[in-house]
């Protein structure tokens, strides 16, 4: 029986490296459950339900940043440690730690764990994923370092605060802020924060660069490198609409923003216009997954929610620490539309012809995305009460990993809280699982049916 088990659990698991990574998602998800759940967690000293440690874990594991406790006051240190342990390990990528790992203490890698490593950081093929593991391991380093100092310098002589509170508080904010995962220490997320540019700033650098996928920012780095030693120039099709389609939504959701609540007095309304100006880029910044806010959410118009509820279901780049269904999918769609309105029978894109296949996984991803959310706004109405939008945007920040929330988090029943736990882990790893699958299932027909053309409209 324990043979015949061990058989089963191989063909449905570890032989398909997009389940081998869902597995390890959900055994780390369990276990910081555990060690949350454990009184020596709490500040108080007593044991925290096990659905609350469910929730904060899944939170911290799939990079959200929604809470039902307040992680400032609630987690003592040894919490907070593990939730920010949590947030780099969801992060970074469960199986690309441990290839990382495996990969420094026996300088090799097994080609089961090069094919889950490649199913999570999206690697081009297996040869790149030694490389593609040094270079997200340097480059998260790096980048949280140097975030974590700057803010530790700023809370230190920008605001007084003892050295060693300053440090942890930069670290802590500084690798929330690069793995998307939008938790902050203190009640009202960075608010005090909301018209000091040398921090907003420094946290929105370090949002776009982990929202923008860790392919992109490798193949910045090695093109810069070939250009210097080769004389090369282009970047591939997969970077220039990753950081057109970044830019684009920066720029729209800033604009959106400013306009909508310029005169808000619950939001922008009291600031000055260059405050408003960095705030509306700030939110715009937080809405492709951070979480973070310097204003009140639940204070801000209907319509301003609606274009942070697009900005959060579409998300950063893919194989990085944002959510969402990444821009790839949106700039494919997008040129899908185009194509069709300019009656073409291919989608073009910057001098590219779009492979079929890969429209079918973008409409794939992007419909099963909206059932998804339509789904869990649908069950959340039915078990809380609050207004429509509110519901809509807390089910659209968990399913985009955003964390960002209208203020109905804390006051969820456990069905809702469930609820939400499921939506987020979905949101974290559907893409990834979905795609691979996808690719995997690929086959050639040996003949083909007859054409039927429906009535479309």
């Amino acid at each position: 029986m324990a043979g015949r088990l061990a058989r089963l659990w191989r063909t449905l698991v570890t032989r398909h490296p997009a389940r081998t990574v869902v597995m390890a998602f959900a055994a780390v998800t369990l276990a910081g459950a555990a060690l949350l759940a454990l009184p020596l967690a709490s500040e108080q000293g007593h044991a925290t339900g096990f659905v609350t440690a469910l929730f904060t874990a899944t939170s911290a594991v799939c990079v959200t940043g929604l809470v039902v406790v307040d992680t400032g006051t609630y987690w003592s240190g040894f919490g907070e440690g593990v939730i920010l342990a949590l947030i780099q390990v969801g992060g970074f990528g469960i199986m690309t730690l441990a290839s990382l790992l495996a990969l420094l203490v026996s300088g090799r890698l097994r080609l089961r764990m090069q094919l889950t490593a490649a199913a999570e950081t999206r690697s081009l093929g297996i040869g790149d994923v030694r490389r593609v593991l040094l270079g997200v391991a340097g480059t998260t380093a790096a980048v949280e370092l140097a975030v974590a100092a700057w803010l530790a310098l700023r809370f230190r002589y920008g605001y007084g605060e003892p050295i060693g509170n300053a440090l942890y508080h930069g670290v802590f904010h500084s690798v929330s802020a690069f793995n998307n995962a939008g938790f902050g220490l203190r009640a009202d997320s960075l608010t005090r924060y909301a018209t000091d540019p040398l921090v907003t700033l420094p946290v929105a650098a370090a949002v776009i660069l982990g929202g923008i996928g860790f392919p992109v920012l490798l193949e910045v780095l090695r093109h810069h490198q070939r250009r210097r030693t080769t004389g090369r120039r282009g970047w591939s099709l997969h970077i220039k609409l990753t950081l057109v389609a970044t830019a684009a939504l920066l720029v729209t959701g800033t604009v959106l923003t400013c306009l909508l609540e310029w005169s808000n007095p619950g939001t922008l309304g009291p600031l000055h216009w260059g405050g408003k100006l960095l705030n509306g880029f700030f939110h715009s910044a937080m809405s492709r997954t951070a979480g973070f806010n310097a204003v009140d959410i639940g204070a801000m118009k209907p319509a301003t929610l609606l274009v942070t509820c697009t900005l959060m279901f579409v998300g950063g780049g893919s194989a990085g620490t944002a959510g969402g269904i990444k821009v790839t999918t949106f700039a494919v769609l997008a040129a899908a539309i185009v194509a069709e309105a300019r009656g073409e029978p291919n989608s073009m894109v910057m001098g590219r012809r779009l492979a079929p296949h890969v429209l079918r996984q973008a409409l794939t991803v992007a419909l099963l995305g909206v059932g998804f959310v339509m789904a869990a706004t649908l069950a959340l109405l039915a078990v809380v009460r609050a207004p429509f939008e509110f519901v809509l945007f807390e089910a659209v920040s968990a399913f985009g990993t955003v964390g960002l929330s209208a203020g109905i988090t804390g006051d969820l029943p456990v069905s809702g809280e469930l609820i939400v736990i499921l939506l987020m882990f979905v949101g974290r790893l559907g893409p990834v699982t979905l795609v691979s699958a996808l690719a995997l299932r690929e086959r050639t027909r040996r003949y083909e049916l007859p054409e039927e053309r429906p009535v479309i409209g």
